[in-house]
């Protein structure tokens, strides 16, 4: 059986990016009438190339905050500096209580990391990276140290 290719595809839309839902959280706004409900997106967006970009916002439903955090995280997209598929140097960042560290990998290993740092590194398009989340496990505040990492690399 030949499997169709179009299917098997990530997500990707007309701008040729991929984007990925890294945090989705239900928070509430208490009012003097009672408690106002939505939800806050954090979306990261990649071409898997060299362009990658993050964004959180919030909506009254989930498609809304999703939508909007892509459009913002379009807005702020920057190109990471890739030598050979890795980084050129060690990185370490802190931002808030979130220490993240990133070392260039061996050719052929791959991209040996967790959680929303591999989704971070895989949209970057790095190929061989060791990275490890040594501070908080909070998914928004890991993003945002990624993110500086790499923009000190440019």
């Amino acid at each position: 059986m030949k499997r169709d290719r179009k299917h098997s595809k990530k997500p990707e839309d007309k701008d040729g990016l991929e984007q990925k839902l890294v945090d989705l959280a239900r928070v509430t706004r208490v009012t003097r009438g009672g408690k106002r409900l939505s939800f806050r997106a954090c979306v990261v967006v990649g071409d898997g190339r060299s362009t990658v970009g993050y964004g959180v916002s919030k909506g009254a439903d989930v498609a809304i905050a999703v939508s909007k955090a892509a459009t913002q995280a379009k807005k702020i997209m920057i190109k990471p500096y890739i030598i050979n598929g890795t980084l050129p140097y060690e990185c370490k960042e802190k931002f808030k209580s979130a220490v993240v560290m990133i070392r260039p990998g061996k050719h052929g290993r791959g991209i040996i990391a967790g959680g929303v740092v591999r989704t971070m590194l895989e949209l970057a398009g790095y190929k061989d990276v060791v990275a490890k989340m040594i501070g908080s496990k909070n998914k928004i505040n890991n993003v945002k140290a990624v993110y500086n990492i790499f923009n000190k690399l440019n």
